[in-house]
């Protein structure tokens, strides 16, 4: 479970190698998901469902703002551990700690004072409102467990670690799924009992890495000890980790609107919408998480200065991507049905039907989203963070506007939500794409071979 060092060693095993625990530890957390949606949607029913999913939504956005931090601090981290600068490691920690340590605090303080307020922005109907209530302020006292869980996570896999994190990670889900289906199934607690079983299971996880990283790894040990921020490591962590935390909420900011434009339409919509985005994270996911290591493998090596490694590490990259998204789009279309009947009852056939819908609209277009999640990493790596926030405001941009334009009309209703998501991801990709190869052309600051 030592360090990995991602500028020697054949692109594609390396890059696939530190993948690996990547994919399965994300796996793991859909799986969690879908066990949750499972135990809510069957034994409280469809308006706890509702109710859950649209939480899930907005506690997607709020975990943003955590998650963007720890992976621009991730990229800093694995900039020096490519320069070999151990000074400059210890001093990023610190400022990164700090940064997150502040957020953590105004988020969790500003999430529960405002519940109210985020119950009325997210249009949550009024017969689930209360349920949504106590659901949101359970999970929102889990937001510190998640900020540290992903500040050591970022450190570890930015120094090519990533097995470490999935297996804290193995047991903080085996726990939740355990403790849901105690709370939910035995103890009958409702959608109380599911916050309580994600926030128990989230402290541990945290606790754990953290302590593990703190034994473990003398350099961060050796920082906290002596903790000290210099004015450069504060501006590199504050460049990086501000715009992808920028990238990340805009992103999953577009998301939580298009969620409130969806409980218009009422529970049935809300309990397909659920159930169908639990399937298509699955989906789409391992693609998300190989674009995450290729971030990691791209940083480490424009630190060492190897710029032709990481532009066949692009080639290796949006290969592997490309052929993983059709064959997931080839199974969502062909298997939409028995996957949704996994969460949604056989006689319940307006939401089975609107799920299946959403899924054969957005399925075969997840080439696009893979090879979105593929600029993002390439942006931060190469230290053009703000490209990556430009390219979320062009996807989620077109995503909510379309969405609103589109469902107002009675030949679209909700299809119109669907169809904005691909055309979304279409129009970024396209952008990002040109900007890159002006890139390779003007000879700035990138992956020019």
């Amino acid at each position: 479970m030592s360090q990995q060092d991602l500028t020697k060693g054949s692109v594609f095993p390396t890059m696939s190698w530190f993948a690996l625990p990547m994919i399965f530890g994300n796996i793991l957390q859909q799986g969690y998901n879908i066990v949750d949606t499972w135990v809510v949607g069957h034994m409280i029913g469809p308006d706890a469902l509702a109710a859950v999913g649209s939480a899930f939504a907005l506690m997607t956005f709020l975990t943003s703002v955590l998650l963007g931090l720890c992976m621009g601090s991730g990229t800093v981290f694995s900039l020096c551990f490519g320069r070999q600068d151990g000074r400059q490691l210890k001093s990023s920690l610190c400022a990164s700690f700090l940064i997150l340590a502040v957020i953590v605090l105004f988020l969790t303080t500003a999430s529960v004072l405002g519940v109210d307020v985020w119950i009325v922005f997210m249009n949550i109907p009024a017969q689930i409102r209360t349920m949504t209530r106590e659901y949101l302020l359970l999970v929102f006292y889990g937001i510190p467990a998640i900020a540290v869980y992903n500040f050591f996570g970022a450190y570890l896999k930015s120094v090519g670690n990533s097995l470490v994190p999935l297996l804290f990670l193995g047991i903080s889900t085996i726990l939740n799924i355990l403790l849901d289906l105690l709370f939910v199934a035995v103890f009958a607690w409702g959608a109380k009992g599911a916050a309580s079983a994600t926030i128990i299971s989230q402290y541990l996880s945290g606790i754990g890495i953290g302590g593990y990283v703190l034994v473990r790894e003398r350099e961060v040990r050796d920082a906290f000890l002596h903790f000290h921020v210099n004015t450069s490591s504060l501006r590199e962590i504050a460049n990086y980790s501000v715009l992808t935390c920028m990238q990340q909420s805009v992103m999953n900011l577009g998301i939580l609107m298009v969620q409130g434009l969806v409980n218009s339409f009422g529970t049935s919509v809300m309990a397909a919408f659920a159930a169908a985005v639990k399937i298509e994270a699955f989906a789409y996911m391992p693609a998300q998480e190989y674009a995450n290591a290729f971030s990691t493998f791209t940083a480490q090596n424009m630190g060492a200065g190897l710029k032709r490694r990481v532009l066949s590490g692009i080639r290796c990259a949006s290969a592997t991507v490309v052929l993983y998204c059709l064959l997931a789009s080839l199974l969502i279309w062909l298997l939409a049905e028995p996957l949704l009947l996994i969460f949604i009852q056989s006689s319940q056939t307006v939401i089975l039907a609107e799920g299946i819908r959403y899924l054969r609209i957005v399925g075969p277009f997840y080439c696009g989203i893979g090879c979105l999640f593929l600029f993002y990493g390439l942006y931060r790596a190469i230290g053009k963070p703000a490209m990556s926030v430009v390219l979320t405001v062009i996807s989620l941009g077109t995503r909510v506007i379309l969405s609103y334009a589109l469902s107002s009309r009675q030949a679209f209703g909700a299809a119109g939500i669907w169809w904005s998501i691909p055309i979304g991801w279409g129009l970024a990709d396209l952008t990002g794409y040109v900007y890159y190869r002006c890139c390779m052309r003007s000879g700035e600051k990138g992956p020019k071979g």
